[in-house]
């Protein structure tokens, strides 16, 4: 599982192979169960993690009990709730395994700790977060700008595993429509056996 984590970290980083084989066993790999709430909407985000292994859903919860699907992370994808700095700061997310999952756990509370310790660290780690939100501002421009359908033939596109691996409810949430809807449209599009 670590040379996964090794080959991601080669794609954001100039260090050797042995700084890189350094780094990564410093860090914590935990497998979790699917089901397992990772946090809860309203805890103070302690931990980041990368994935090795399965898929994550960050979601929100509506007083009335609604959830609302915003993001899926799989393989090779990380994985923080950004407002973690102010002590204060709780999490307007949930973060849950959707799948069996197998994580990179990182505690944000040791992240000066962990820059400080290894060289060139920091460097990576924000190049890997501007490669995130640049990706994720894209995904959004293009969902506000997208009809439920195109939404629908876009996530056929860039992530069909998705729909064999997330219940379609959830999908649902995440293209903003119900699951009637979504099924409606694959009939229309002919793609429901997928």
């Amino acid at each position: 599982m670590k040379q996964i984590l090794i080959n991601y970290m080669k794609k954001y980083s100039d260090l050797s192979e042995a700084e890189l084989n350094k780094m990564a066993s410093d860090v914590t790999i935990v497998p979790y169960q699917k089901g397992t709430v990772l946090l809860q909407q309203g805890e103070i985000p302690s931990q980041c993690y990368f994935i090795l292994k399965g898929c994550i859903r960050k979601y929100t919860v509506s007083e009335s009990g609604k959830e609302t699907t915003v993001n899926f992370y799989t393989e090779e994808q990380s994985v923080t709730i950004f407002n973690q700095h102010a002590a204060d700061q709780v999490s307007k997310y949930s973060l849950g395994c959707v799948e069996d999952c197998v994580l990179v756990v990182g505690d944000l509370s040791m992240q000066q700790t962990m820059y400080d310790k290894t060289p060139g660290l920091e460097t990576m780690i924000l190049k890997m977060i501007e490669g995130d939100m640049g990706a994720m501002h894209d995904d959004y421009a293009a969902f506000i700008s997208s009809t439920p359908e195109e939404r629908y033939q876009s996530l056929l596109e860039r992530r069909p595993e998705l729909l064999k691996r997330v219940p379609q409810h959830q999908l649902a949430s995440y293209l903003g429509m119900t699951p009637e809807s979504l099924s409606r449209i694959k009939k229309r599009l002919g793609s429901s056996q997928i």
